[in-house]
């Protein structure tokens, strides 16, 4: 196990330690214009949650729904639902109202914070009853304000979370709920604590070195555990500043953003960086010196691209909202302590954080597999999830001993380096042997490339097959050659028979189905081709 000396486990704590030495140095802002201060948010956030407990809250409501883009708002909310000693429930609003209301009984809630004005604007059913901000604000008095600002100046960190309350907390007791997207079935609700929290915050400490220096692009939402752990906790409990923006995908305000605050850090997925390749231009991006990706893998195409429009090369991280999320990171050239090498191997996902063991096991009998053998990645340490809310038999299922199974397959090299080689869902079984989707996918895409907006042009599912297992299908949104003619080029690439798939089993289909997230959405893909390609 690599070596790991935890800081504070409990991340209210933390966020009082780091609010307090703050003062009054920028600490967060969005779009809309808010700006405040390290101090002045705490004293918003005190006085928020104030508010909430004295009329909103009741003694046994243990989680709280939040409904809301990432804002400064919606950062003040979170921080006054954890100072509250709740759990915070982030919904995602760009699902269905039935699986929102799925979550939302599923996570007991009783009440969602949100605003009059996004609700209009997504028109989406949280699933419980709302309370909106715009009716917050102007109940929020004199008394409550003048409490937040005596208490937020008045009291140490540590005598501040004793006299909130939170003094019995530990790393153990949970912080929020997140909800996973839903690509493969209906959400789950997964547990973190403030000690998984505090592993990953400590991760990203130590390995990318955030100082107050930086600012953190904020543009990804809550309800995803990268965006809450990291461009939430994560830049409100060290030294740097964040900006946040409502839509990922929304480039040119992100780009105005990045220029006012002189972004340094940005998190995003492959499918958004696209996006701001063709849309922000490369002086609103020049302050920034470290952009890691996540969620998809990073095309070394797209990777280039980036280097040459904006100076920063993008590196890979890797991380699944059951572990907080961060398992794996590469340590970007400018943050790295010693040689470059030691801690960036493109291609790779990067070295496992500290505290945290990362290992390959065979697919068909578990066992521990040498370094560069590939098989089923297992995660072992301090960011494995607390479990799947009110689902216990769901949380033994992927729990090996101590090792949470994470469902992806890679391998281990010599050096520690994690590679990231496919999904165990996103395989097929076909005449007896494992077709990895993602290979053939990116060889299609070598051949036909992005469209004009830089999007993925396709994606392979499978269905059913009586004769060989399962049958592969290609979705795309259209093809500059005939299906017959990729064929015969992805052959003379070498791939396997095996692996290709049929001439009359390409479908063309108006978009790549894809999630908030920014991942495919691979129950939608698989339902597209089980409607036109059913079982013989």
């Amino acid at each position: 196990m690599n070596p790991y000396t935890p800081g504070e486990s409990v991340v209210t704590l933390r966020l009082l330690r780091q609010l307090k030495a703050g003062g009054t140095r920028f600490k967060a802002a969005d779009s809309t214009g808010v700006e405040l201060s390290a101090i002045d948010l705490l004293v918003r956030t005190l006085a928020l949650r104030r508010y909430l407990l004295r009329e909103v809250l009741s003694d046994d409501e243990r989680q709280v729904g939040i409904f809301l883009p990432p804002t400064v708002p919606a950062v003040a909310v979170n921080l006054a639902i954890a100072l509250a000693g709740r759990v915070a429930v982030n919904l995602n609003y760009t699902t269905s109202n039935e699986i929102l209301a799925q979550c939302s009984q599923t996570a007991e809630l009783k009440h969602v914070i949100t605003s009059r004005r996004f609700l209009d604007k997504v028109q989406l059913d949280p699933g419980a009853p709302t309370l909106l901000l715009e009716d917050v604000r102007p109940r929020i008095g004199l008394m409550d304000k003048a409490w937040a600002w005596f208490f937020a100046h008045a009291f140490s960190a540590e005598s501040l979370h004793r006299r909130l309350g939170l003094d019995q907390l530990s790393s153990d007791d949970l912080l929020t709920i997140i909800f996973t997207s839903g690509s493969t079935g209906v959400p789950k609700g997964v547990m973190l604590s403030h000690g998984n929290i505090a592993c990953n915050i400590d991760g990203i400490e130590k390995c990318i070195k955030l100082d107050a220096r930086d600012t953190v692009l904020g543009v990804l939402p809550f309800f995803h555990s990268f965006g809450y752990t990291v461009t939430l906790w994560t830049a409100m409990c060290l030294p740097c500043a964040a900006a946040y923006h409502f839509s990922p995908l929304d480039a040119r305000p992100i780009g105005n953003l990045a220029a006012k605050y002189k972004a340094t850090v940005l998190l995003a997925t492959p499918t958004f960086l696209r996006t701001y390749l063709r849309r922000i231009d490369p002086e609103q991006f020049q302050t920034l010196d470290v952009v890691v990706l996540g969620a998809e893998k990073m095309p070394l195409d797209l990777a280039e691209q980036f280097e040459q429009k904006y100076g920063v090369r993008p590196v890979e991280g890797y991380g699944t909202t059951e572990l907080s999320p961060v398992v794996a990171v590469n340590i970007p050239p400018s943050r790295a302590s010693g040689p470059v090498e030691a801690g960036l191997r493109e291609g790779s996902v990067g070295k496992p954080i500290p505290g945290v063991e990362v290992r390959a096991v065979s697919i068909d009998t578990d066992e521990p597999l040498p370094p560069g053998e590939t098989g089923l990645i297992e995660v072992r340490g301090p960011n494995v999830m607390k479990g799947y809310f009110k689902r216990p038999d769901l949380t033994r299922e992927v729990m090996h001993d101590d090792w949470y199974r994470t469902g992806d397959v890679g391998y281990i090299d010599e050096d520690g380096f994690l590679y990231i080689t496919g999904r165990l869902s996103r395989f097929s079984k076909i005449g007896g042997e494992m077709v990895p989707h993602i290979q053939i996918e990116e060889a299609i895409s070598r051949i036909i490339g992005t469209d004009e907006e830089g999007k993925l042009r396709v994606a392979v599912t499978a269905v059913p097959d009586p004769r060989k297992g399962e049958r592969l299908v290609v979705l795309h949104t259209g093809l500059p050659c005939p299906p017959a003619t990729i064929l015969q080029k992805l052959s003379e690439m070498g791939l396997p028979k095996l692996y290709l798939p049929d001439e009359d089993c390409f479908l063309q289909v108006d978009e790549i189905p894809v999630l908030g997230s920014g991942k495919l959405d691979l129950r939608r893909m698989r339902d597209i081709a089980l409607q036109h390609f059913s079982p013989e």
